[in-house]
């Protein structure tokens, strides 16, 4: 007698390695990371060839200044972007996401410096900022979704790997910042040097769109089924209107390891402006506190999944909390390579103990139907205030204040932020353990 046959609803997928769900979710927030950091730490040079000014420093605050109002447009990428992947699905929201990206990196590849074309050549890097901007808005939010619904087990060891691949590119553009300040002159790096660490950012983004073309959706992703009903609420409408507090508490949990992240990216300018260093001095440190973070970021997402994400996170914050302005002052005081490193490995344990079981904690407090959007706004909100603006906060603290340690004030308020989040997270139990 032979067998009923087997029927079937849809096409059968296999599941992807994790390996390669990691990979697909983080090639693109890597690429967003580095081309971050490449651009604070070579924040001197472009200060010198797009926004030329008599005064140094006035050309240096214009650079930082261009680079906190892209952020601006991170929550409308949110928005948009967010919301495209909880309607969509993931896969098609990242790979928008990745092809944005690298159009911003080419305009700043290949855009002429202000002696060659004038006041066209600080709004093209402004524009450039902003597409990258508006793309990295939805990243976050529908690349971490699409690990912790793959991976549903592991969902602190999984989304993790988000912030192991933003410690991994800092590394890449700290090593690359130090290699070429060491080998090529101030001339050169002007002239052409800078431009080197945005064009191999741009070869990385066709392997992201191969590998994300690649991906299936995740098991646990919203599907649209035929046409929408015209009375169907939207992932942003449901998510302004259920999970409000769910946002704000977002944005507070980023302050402290976002604030921490760009301060470290401000740290060859910080080395070399304020403490008299030589130039390779701040890339070394980075690349130490790169080091730090990748070996930690992963390790403590991991260990999460066993104990909780907030048993790791509070006592992070709260070094953090106590111990900046020490560190700070004793960096003044002595300033070398040697304390540099020391304080900028020290910054980057506390961020890697916070960072790594960030992500699965915030997946938990949205829902699938909105977990991409929530995640994205509440993120990009967060980055904004807390990130974007940190490098440009620091230079007007220092000038403003006169004292060399005046950047561990932010860092500061942004822990005490933070804390405030964990205990009121802990106290609704809108966290998943």
């Amino acid at each position: 007698m032979s067998a009923p046959p087997v029927r079937t609803t849809a096409p059968t997928t296999t599941t992807p390695s994790p390996g390669k769900i990691i990979t697909a979710a983080c090639v693109g927030n890597a690429l967003e990371w580095y081309d971050i950091a490449v651009y604070s730490y070579f924040a001197t040079y472009l200060s010198k060839v797009f926004f030329t000014n008599d005064d140094p420093a006035v050309s240096l605050l214009l650079t930082l200044g261009t680079f906190g109002v892209s952020f601006l447009i991170r929550p409308v990428g949110a928005l948009v972007l967010g919301s495209y992947a909880d309607r969509a699905g993931r896969k098609a929201a990242l790979t928008w996401s990745i092809g944005l990206m690298a159009v911003g990196t080419l305009l700043i590849c290949v855009m002429p410096s202000y002696a060659a074309i004038g006041v066209v050549a600080p709004i093209g890097i402004l524009l450039a900022r902003l597409i990258q901007g508006f793309a990295a808005g939805g990243e976050f939010g529908s690349a971490t979704a699409l690990m912790v619904e793959f991976m549903p087990n592991r969902r602190g060891f999984a989304a993790s790997w988000q912030f192991t691949s933003q410690a991994a590119s800092t590394l890449l553009a700290a090593l690359l910042g130090t290699v070429l300040t060491s080998t090529l002159s101030e001339d050169q790096l002007i002239s052409w040097g800078f431009r080197i660490p945005f064009l191999i950012g741009l070869l990385v983004a066709p392997v992201g769109l191969y590998i994300r073309r690649n991906v299936p959706e995740p098991p646990a992703a919203p599907r649209q089924e035929g046409s929408r009903k015209e009375d169907s609420p939207t992932p942003i409408r449901t998510m302004l209107r259920e999970h409000k507090a769910g946002v704000l508490l977002t944005i507070g949990l980023l302050a402290v390891t976002t604030c921490l992240n760009y301060l470290i990216t401000y740290i060859p300018t910080y080395a070399t402006k304020t403490l008299d260093l030589p130039d390779s001095t701040g890339f070394i440190a980075a690349l130490a506190g790169g080091l730090v973070l990748l070996a930690v970021t992963s390790v403590a997402g991991h260990f999460s999944d066993r104990v909780g994400q907030i048993a790791i996170m509070v006592p992070a914050a709260g070094a953090v909390l106590l111990l900046i302005y020490p560190m700070f002052a004793l960096l003044v005081a002595a300033p070398s390579l040697a304390m540099l490193i020391g304080v900028v490995m020290v910054m980057a344990l506390f961020k890697g103990c916070y960072y790594g079981p960030m992500g699965a904690l915030m997946a938990g407090i949205f829902p699938a139907e909105t977990r991409a959007t929530g995640m994205a706004v509440g993120y990009n909100i967060g980055v904004t205030v807390f990130g974007g603006f940190t490098p440009m906060i620091a230079a007007w603290l220092l000038d403003s204040t006169g004292q060399s340690a005046a950047p561990a004030y932010w860092v500061a308020f942004a822990a005490l932020a933070s804390l405030t989040s964990l205990f009121v997270l802990r106290r609704r139990s809108l966290h998943p353990r």
